[in-house]
């Protein structure tokens, strides 16, 4: 047992160095502790930094408390924390307006205040006047808060308070793309006021999360309407971006020693412990020195070289500010927390003696930590020539209350006085502690008692929605109008939490209201939004990921549970009202124990109930919502499940005759793409169709389309609350009668030429559209009519049809219902941008793109290309892909698909995104119909159009072929019955990802026709098109371009500088110095040509990487003059005749024969690259005029 004496003594010692260095200068009125004596600005970071060391020693004299005197001490310390805490949480509440606005448009305006005046708790600087926006802050105030309270101290003392807290938690979970000014208040390193996507305020936002999630903020006294929620969701995105981003704090930033307080005390928010490991070792290798850390690379703040009268730093200077950071001290007491709480007994002993060796001495015998030490002016040449050689002097705020605060912390738990549990009551250390396997647990439902009867005679039994009462089965949006209750508060304007999608992980809990127990569908099999889960092969891989995501980041007491529908809107069902055989694979996997590498338990919904993770919706019992409320969620709860109606009779229907005269509108949805296909990618057909277009047209022409009956036992009942039906349609779009010929929904229409001249318009009769409108049951018929009347009348324009009134919304829904149900993706997409439906993931998918230093353009190039450099709120990003699309909306819809394709991929596979740096999204659009166009032999038109009729699976799979840079080849292959349209298979030369089998393949034959297309030409002249196209660049690419520009005075590309400026700007592993690289190699409009200038670059880096610093060049690169020269150089090494050379002229000039040449070999273009370099640059010789090759 401890000495009484020698403790208390100790102890004594501690709050007396506290009282003289922190706690002196506390405001008796506010509880806020201002910056200075001299400043009376308290910051909200520096202040809960600062009082967490009085709460430590507060726990310590509670802990070993054996008389009055320090339990009084003990209580004296904690209402010392209490103050601070409320007064800061005063201040907040002040500016409720703000908060609220926030929640919803994340801009830098609406921000809380990063500081406020000590004396009187208002805001000190205006909005604009500083860099208010710091999510690190706010979420250091909600788990400091968090903390404190699991200890026992009493912070929030009424429900309007618990309300704003809910409320500051909406405020920090979009952390994750929401760009903040961070830690250091100064956003990107040039101080010029840009906010940066911070790694240290994701961190702090997701611990934040983690540790006040089902907290009781009244502590033992506290009941239901006191528990804050989280949707786990939101700290799972928070953990998944920062995962990405570590080490690296910015796009600014390489690496900062901020993230200390991440991936250690007080965050603990990295669970990965080979992450914690590589941040730690890179923030100690390029960022420790003697008295200290740098904050970050080229770090300028109190430096000699620093100009006091300005904020912000030219670019050209911040050069000047390497190899002389100043050194913060502060960061070895993290260090040596850290090792505490790691149990590194070495790195503890280590950093406490760095830690003493820079603490100063004041005359009271205090000893103190400074801010920061610094060169002084007159040795800064020598610090340039040997960093860590001079001596330094301490400087600014002297104690620094924020590092004095962790010393004093580190020092209590060095003397064992406190253990790290006790500092971290809800174990937040333990988050990198191994977690045992996750068991997913299954629960199919049936729609019905048919879907039902059908999945038993695989011999797989199931329930109906039915059967699994009375558990209620609610769609996901269901619970996010639940979670939209959560902290609405009327008295201080707050309207709860905004309606956001709710996750995978929310939709896997059960909940309980009252006696209910209720559970949720997620949000992929929801078809209410996006048409994706109209797809039932992406549908079920998306099944199959979602496990696995599950399996990776389940982190909740009891095991997650997946409820997956089949339904009876024919998704699930072939012509035969058969299961398909996917759907029955699936299941038997499932029924196995396991499905893509994960363990899974396929049970009944009540047979889960004891094992589920399982919320209480209390929020949902608050009086003070009202009686409107109330109605509210009695409505949720009271009405059935919403059934999609159904828009197609299931009577057996005759076909009508028709009008034979087209519509006067016919082709307008065609005309509205916009999808350009070079014609130099695309063959030319010549005269003649090519082969696959002859075939459709003689299946066109002869296509009969067979009645079908079918089965009685299924009539395909109408819910009672349908609607009529507007649009006339038989059980099969084309059901019509042969005296008028059209095209099949796979089948695209659009090869009919012809359409609306121009002038024509204005002769229109709107009277003769909604006739022909009412008589035609032919889909494309229906698709132009209603496109025309909606683009020249508007949504809301009211007609009749068969003398019922309805709106063109209405029948733009129908419409699209109907193409959902024949699966006419072609349609589907058209409609889904008419009706301006956004993907549910949109915001999450670009965000997961963006941080990854990925950027993203939407549009076709080059004319309405819009590059997002942020994440953005999911609303202002769809605003932005419709606007660049312009009238397409096919490829607005188009381009949500393939940003939810882009984020799947870069999650599972980012090996397929080495060293890519911006995807421009409009561009792998156009690349995808060139590559069909290519292998179809069809014009850039039909291709677009093949394109636009993929399913989302099929897109999906053509997409990562594209990306992985994969040979596919398309076939096609007939659907039995009626079903005889022709249909794209893409088969991979590699791995099967189709789920369709291609029949009378020999593989041998395969193997022999691998073998002469490995060597057919084009190859390499595809292949640098491609790589061109999707901006692919070789591994470490831009770091070592910043080399060359080292040695030179700028690289000229085609006419556009990089100056080697940007080197005395920017560090070689910038995102930013990666940037403007790409932004002058994106100003070549030639794809191929491109990846020839990239080629060269290759060869000039080589050459600055082995020359030994024996090169300089006093004079501009020209890379694109170096290229030319190796074209010429080939031309006369190949001895190629002169009217060859005239006919094989491709982009730039440059020979088609030269594109087509392996990069590699004697003969190949980086040779012939070198050659060129030799000659056009002054590269030294030897007397005997003998070029010395660092190249070879």
């Amino acid at each position: 047992m401890r000495n009484r004496s020698n403790s208390g003594v100790r102890l004594d010692y501690y709050q007396r160095l506290l009282n003289k260095t922190i706690l002196k200068y506390q405001n008796p009125v506010t509880g806020l502790i201002p910056s200075s004596e001299e400043n009376s600005h308290a910051w909200v970071r520096d202040n809960v930094y600062a009082i967490l060391s009085v709460w430590a020693l507060a726990l310590a004299y509670r802990k070993t408390a054996d008389l009055d005197e320090d339990r009084a001490k003990a209580y004296e310390l904690e209402q010392s924390v209490v103050k601070l805490m409320r007064g800061l949480l005063r201040c907040m509440m002040t500016q409720v307006e703000k908060l609220e606005k926030f929640k919803h448009t994340q801009h830098v305006d609406d921000s809380l205040h990063a500081k406020y005046c000590s004396q009187t708790g208002r805001t000190v600087v205006g909005d604009k006047a500083w860099g208010h926006l710091q999510v690190d802050a706010t979420s250091l105030f909600i788990l400091s808060l968090s903390q404190m309270t699991a200890s026992g101290l009493q912070i929030i003392f009424t429900l309007d308070e618990v309300s704003f807290i809910q409320n500051l938690i909406f405020y920090i979970e979009t952390a994750y793309r929401t760009p903040d000014y961070g830690i250091w208040e100064r956003g990107d390193k040039t101080n010029h006021g840009l906010p940066e996507l911070n790694s240290s305020s994701i961190g702090m936002a997701k611990a934040a999360l983690e540790a006040i999630n089902e907290l009781d903020l009244f502590g033992a006294r506290g009941g239901p309407l006191s528990v804050v929620h989280v949707l786990p969701d939101e700290a799972q995105q928070c953990q998944a971006i920062l995962h990405s981003m570590l080490p690296r704090e910015s796009n600014s930033k390489e690496v900062d020693a901020a993230l200390l307080t991440v991936i250690s005390f007080p965050a603990f928010a990295v669970d990965d412990y080979e992450k914690v490991e590589e941040t730690r070792d890179t923030i100690m290798l390029k960022l420790e020195g003697k008295y200290g850390c740098c904050r970050f690379l080229r770090d300028g703040y109190k430096t000699a070289q620093e100009d006091p009268n300005r904020l912000h730093y030219e670019p050209w200077e911040l050069q000047v500010f390497e190899r002389i950071e100043c050194h913060w001290p502060m960061f070895f007491a993290l260090s040596v927390l850290d090792g505490l709480f790691n149990g590194n007994k070495e790195q503890v002993k280590k950093y406490a003696e760095k830690l003493d060796s820079v603490l100063l001495k004041t005359d009271e015998g205090i000893y103190v930590l400074p801010e920061l030490y610094t060169v002084v002016k007159d040795k800064v040449e020598l610090e340039y020539r040997t960093p860590n050689s001079q001596k330094r002097e301490a400087i600014g705020k002297i104690p620094h209350k924020w590092g004095q605060s962790l010393y004093i912390i580190s020092k209590l738990v060095q003397e064992g006085f406190l253990s790290p549990g006790e500092l971290d009551p809800l174990n937040r250390r333990l988050v990198s502690e191994p977690k045992p396997d996750i068991v997913v647990q299954v629960v199919i439902l049936a729609e019905d008692e048919y879907i039902q009867s059908k999945l038993l005679e695989h011999d797989i039994k199931v329930q109906t929605m039915d059967e699994v009462r009375p558990l209620q089965v609610f769609p996901a949006r269901v619970l996010t109008q639940i979670y939209s209750l959560l902290g609405r508060n009327k008295k201080l304007g707050l309207t709860g939490r905004p309606k956001n999608e709710i996750g995978l992980l929310a939709t896997s809990k059960l909940y309980t209201f009252h006696d209910q127990i209720l559970a949720f569908i997620p949000q992929m099999a929801d078809e209410h939004q996006f048409y994706l889960p109209k797809d039932t092969l992406l549908k079920l891989d998306m099944f199959a990921n979602d496990m696995g995501f599950l399996s990776s980041y389940w982190r909740y007491l009891g095991r997650p549970l997946v409820i997956f529908p089949v339904s009876t809107n024919l998704n699930y069902l072939d012509v035969g009202h058969n299961p398909p055989g996917a759907l029955i694979g699936t299941i038997k996997k499932l029924q196995s124990g396991y499905i893509a590498g994960t363990r899974v338990h396929l049970g009944n919904l009540a047979d889960f109930v004891t094992t589920s993770c399982i919320t209480k919706l209390s929020f949902l019992r608050d009086p003070s919502h009202g009686e409107e409320v109330k109605k509210f969620i009695g409505d949720i709860f009271n009405k059935a499940p919403d059934i999609r109606p159904r828009l197609l009779s299931s009577t057996r229907m005759r076909p009508r005759p028709r009008s034979h005269s087209r519509s006067s509108v016919h082709g307008i949805v065609r005309r509205s793409r916009s999808i350009q296909v070079d014609p130099d990618q695309a063959q030319e057909r010549g005269s003649s169709q090519s082969s696959l277009q002859e075939s459709l047209k003689r299946l066109e022409r002869g296509m009969t389309i067979p009645d079908i009956e079918y089965p009685r036992e299924y009539p395909m009942p109408q819910h009672p609350s349908s609607p009529s039906l507007h649009l006339k349609g038989s059980l099969h779009p084309l059901h019509y009668s042969h005296q008028a010929p059209c095209s099949s929904p796979q089948l695209s229409h659009f090869f009919h030429q012809g359409g609306l001249p121009p002038g024509k318009q204005e002769s229109i009769s709107i009277n003769e559209l909604v006739e022909q409108l009412s008589n035609t049951e032919v889909l494309h018929e229906q698709a132009d009519i209603i496109h025309y009347l909606y683009l020249h009348r508007g949504p809301d324009w009211e007609i009749k049809i068969d003398g019922r009134k309805c709106c063109i919304n209405e029948l733009l829904v129908e419409l699209y219902e109907k193409a959902g149900h024949w699966k006419h993706w072609g349609l589907v997409r058209h409609t889904a941008g008419l009706l301006k439906k956004r993907v549910e993931e949109l915001a999450l998918a670009a965000t997961d793109l963006l941080v990854r230093q990925k950027q993203l353009s939407v549009g076709l190039p080059s004319d309405r290309e819009k590059v997002i450099m942020r994440p953005l709120p999911p609303d202002d990003l769809a605003k932005i892909i419709f606007e660049a699309c312009g009238e397409d909306l096919s490829t607005a819809s188009l381009t949500q698909e393939l940003l939810i394709y882009l984020a799947m991929f870069i999650r599972t596979e980012p090996k397929l995104f080495n060293e890519m740096l911006r995807l421009r999204v409009g561009l792998i659009i156009q690349v995808m119909a060139s590559e069909l166009a290519r292998t179809l032999k069809c014009s850039g038109d039909e291709a677009s159009e093949h394109l636009l009729n993929l399913s989302p699976f099929e897109m999906k799979t053509l997409l990562h072929h594209i990306l992985s840079g994969k040979e596919f080849v398309i076939n096609t292959e007939q659907k039995p019955n009626f079903m005889q349209s022709q249909n794209l298979i893409l088969d991979d030369r590699n791995l099967s990802l189709m789920q369709k089998s291609i029949p009378n393949l020999d593989p041998e034959e395969l193997e022999k026709e691998d073998d002469v297309e490995s060597d057919r030409q084009g190859q390499w002249l595809r292949r640098r098109r491609l790589d061109g196209a999707l901006n692919r660049v070789p591994v470490g690419f831009y770091p070592r371009v910043w080399k060359v520009l080292k040695m030179c005075h700028g690289l000229v590309i085609e006419g556009h500088n990089l100056p080697h400026s940007l080197t005395r700007e920017m560090t070689p592993g910038e995102f930013k110095f990666a940037l403007h690289v790409e932004i002058v190699l994106n100003k070549i409009p030639q794809p191929e040509y491109r990846q020839l200038m990239v080629e060269a670059l290759m060869v000039l880096t080589l050459m600055a990487e082995n020359d030994a610093g024996k090169l300089q060049f006093s004079q501009l690169i020209q890379v694109d003059r170096i290229v030319q020269m190796a074209n010429t150089i080939y031309l006369k090494d190949q001895k190629i005749p002169i009217d060859v050379v005239e006919r094989s002229r491709g982009a730039a000039g440059i020979c088609l024969h030269f594109y087509d040449t392996a990069p590699s070999g004697r003969f190949g273009t980086m040779s012939y690259l070198c050659r060129s370099l030799a000659t056009i640059l002054p590269i030294p010789i030897d007397k005997d005029a003998n070029l010395d090759c660092t190249l070879s």
